[in-house]
This record gives structure tokens, sequence and C-alpha cells, in this order.
């Protein structure tokens, strides 16, 4: 390979190695994280010559690939899922306590992880991973317009799955304004039973 494509895939690696890692992050443990991040820059060394102008959507989208090959693999669906349901509990009225902030941000990320892998993905593409949305669209291999009906009902049903998280809050704080003892764990009065079916 010539000195001026090694010179090309340096600098695509530092511009975008933390980006893809992110990505990588937001759905694998981090070891495996690494692996999959440094298997899209094999397949970018590999495939130089392909790479576009723009090359964050094309990155985006083998590192998609790998990390679907590595979930197919060994079963792991389930990894983001478990790792975003942190147990978390709001209660209002006290908004410049840090506490409250990261019961929010609990609360969300326990919402978004409720959410299907298709939903979720679409959501932090934009959020987390800074795309733009015809970015994002190239990086799932969909058009514009099938992206923007994804993004749509994605946060159509995120925006569902926080209205049935405040009303869980709003349940819990009714029953401690009452003084009815409650499981933080569980959202249930102390003494009640386990359901079952």
């Amino acid at each position: 390979m010539a000195d001026h494509e090694a010179e090309q895939f340096e600098a695509l690696y530092r511009e975008h190695f933390r980006g893809v890692l992110g990505y990588a992050l937001a759905r694998l443990e981090p070891e495996r994280a690494k692996d999959a991040t440094a298997e899209t820059f094999l397949v970018a060394w590999r495939r130089l010559r392909d790479v576009p102008s723009d090359p964050a959507p094309w990155l985006f989208g083998v590192a998609r690939k790998v990390v679907a090959e590595q979930l197919r693999a060994d079963s792991r669906r389930a990894a983001l899922a478990d790792r975003l349901s942190s147990p978390g509990w709001q209660q209002p009225g006290h908004a410049a306590d840090p506490a409250d902030q990261v019961a929010q941000r609990d609360t969300a990320l326990a919402a978004l992880a409720r959410l299907s892998d298709r939903d979720r993905e679409a959501l932090t593409l934009l959020a987390w991973h800074g795309l733009s949305a015809g970015q994002a669209a190239q990086a799932l291999g969909v058009s514009s317009l099938s992206f923007a009906v994804r993004l749509h009902r994605a946060r159509r049903r995120l925006a569902s799955a926080l209205d049935a998280a405040d009303a869980a809050d709003t349940t819990n704080t009714a029953r401690l304004d009452a003084g009815t003892p409650v499981s933080f764990s569980t959202g249930r009065h102390a003494d009640a039973r386990p359901n079952r079916a």
C-alpha cells in the first residue's frame, strides 16, 4: 500500500476511532467492543478504496454488521438492556438535587432499554453517536424516508415508555405520601405477596 494510503488510513483512524468505539461500547462488553472496533478498522484498511469521502456512515455501517455478527455468535442480544436497566427511583419536587438528575437519567435509560433493538439503534445513532438523520440512514442501509419513519415511531415508543415510568413513579410517591411502606426494588407494598401465575 502506498504511503499516501497509509496516511489516509491513519487520518481515518484518528478521526473516527472514538465514535466507532462508542458505538460498539453501547452494544457490547468493553473487551468485545474493542475487538469489534479493531475488526471495523481492519475492514476499512482492507477496503480503503471503498471508503467514501464522508466515512462516518460507512464506518458505522461496517461496525453495525460486525456487532451483529458477534451478538448472533454468542446470543448476547440482551446485554445492552441489562446494562441500561439500572434501578432508579425519582422523587418529584427536588430538581436541584443531583440525586434527582441521576434518577431521571436512570428512568430515561430504563425506558430506552424497554425499546426494541431497532428503535434503540435509530435513537442512539443520532443522540449518542452524533450522526445526522441522513448519515444514520446510510449506516443502517435504508433510505432517508424509511429512516425518518423509523425514527418517528421510535420517538413515539420512547415517549410512551417514559409516560409509563412517570405513572409508576407517581404511584410510588402516592404510596409514600400515604405512609404505605414500599419496596424500592419492586415498587410493591412491603407486605405484598408475589404474584403466582
